[in-house]
């Protein structure tokens, strides 16, 4: 057994739709922006073992700072709008190692 983590990072998307119309991830297209960031990870190299895993996961419970996301191992939590967004996130956190201020929650 390793002392190493098996990923450098690990990005966890909230993509819980909750019912009776209670505000969400899903309700800000979190599912197609965390498609982006899994892709945008592979494009630039960084997915893999010892690199970078984007997941899904269920309910956060950050619904009303949403769409939400966190990365760990530093465990900081964005919140996002759009590609780009998603764009600055990937290229200063998980490319440069530097936290994106503007959106952290």
């Amino acid at each position: 057994m390793t002392d190493e983590s098996h990923y450098e990072r690990h990005v966890f998307f909230c993509v819980n739709q909750r019912e009776k119309g209670r505000q969400c991830c899903m309700d800000h297209d979190a599912m197609t922006l965390r498609n982006y960031a899994k892709s945008r990870s592979k494009e630039l190299g960084l997915a893999g073992q010892g690199g970078v895993r984007v997941n899904s996961a269920g309910c956060l419970d950050r619904c009303s700072e949403g769409p939400v996301c966190v990365v760990y191992p530093e465990a900081v939590w964005y919140t996002y709008s759009d590609a780009a967004d998603i764009d600055e996130i990937v290229e200063e956190h998980l490319v440069k190692g530097n936290i994106v201020n503007r959106l952290k929650i």
